[in-house]
């Protein structure tokens, strides 16, 4: 074994989850806006303001909720979003898109792919839903992402350990396998012992809580009842829970 750490991925959304991530000891940070819904495409601001963080950022580029087939003009979005990740000098980003069938759609994802060009690629859980895994990790390979974000096709990284363990077989290093969906320290070194992945993604957030909510505000319907912070202390426990499972180099 080398001793290298796994690396923990963590998704915010907001300025102060940025800093919790950061502060907690993140070593790579999924930049998103509205993670109630999954995660969306961050604002040019918030982008700005990650590209300060001495870890790399990722942006996640989703131009809605919902499924992941996207119309002409959500395309044109994508690409602008591209755009200003990279003028706002962050690291990467993140992405995915499905064709009629449920199947990755590959020439879009190739568009997007050579538009990102000089930009680290993760394909998202887009993938969860496609109909052939096993094409689609192949398609992810050809394409050039440098991994993908996957629960193995289960609610939860934990219920689809078993397949998560087939990804990384299959991709025999070609590709990174990025665990997430449900993952927190109680269950991490579970995760990682059982797929075999070398990173790990997961929110590290806790409830706001009526006690920081504005009665105002949550009675005119602004606050989301179900809100959630990343929490510096959810971050650091994750990366004490992942600092033992140590991997061999690739």
């Amino acid at each position: 074994m080398s001793g290298r750490r796994i690396l923990l991925e963590v998704c915010v959304d907001s300025p102060e989850g940025l800093l919790a991530a950061v502060a907690g000891g993140a070593d790579r940070i999924e930049l998103c806006s509205a993670l109630a819904a999954s995660g969306l495409t961050p604002s040019p601001g918030l982008m700005r303001l990650a590209a300060q963080v001495p870890i790399p950022v990722y942006a996640m580029i989703r131009p809605r909720a919902g499924d992941f087939r996207y119309s002409a003009a959500e395309v044109d979005a994508m690409l602008a979003d591209i755009d200003a990740a990279r003028v706002a000098g962050l690291a990467g980003v993140v992405f995915g898109a499905s064709d009629a069938a449920g199947a990755l759609d590959e020439p879009l994802l190739a568009r997007l792919c050579a538009h990102a060009a000089g930009l680290g690629l993760t394909l998202h859980r887009a993938f969860d839903v496609v109909p052939d895994f096993a094409a689609a990790l192949e398609t992810a390979v050809e394409l050039g992402f440098e991994r993908i974000l996957t629960s193995g096709g289960a609610l939860t990284a934990l219920e689809g350990a078993d397949r998560i363990a087939g990804f990384v077989a299959q991709a025999a290093g070609r590709i990174g396998v990025l665990a997430g969906c449900g993952v927190s320290a109680r269950n991490a070194a579970q995760i990682v012992r059982r797929t075999g992945v070398r990173e790990i993604h997961g929110s590290c957030s806790r409830a706001v809580g009526e006690g920081g909510l504005a009665p105002r505000e949550r009675a005119l319907g602004f606050v989301d009842p179900a809100e959630r912070v990343t929490d510096k202390a959810s971050v650091a426990a994750l990366v004490a829970a992942l600092s033992g499972q140590d991997v061999a180099e690739g």
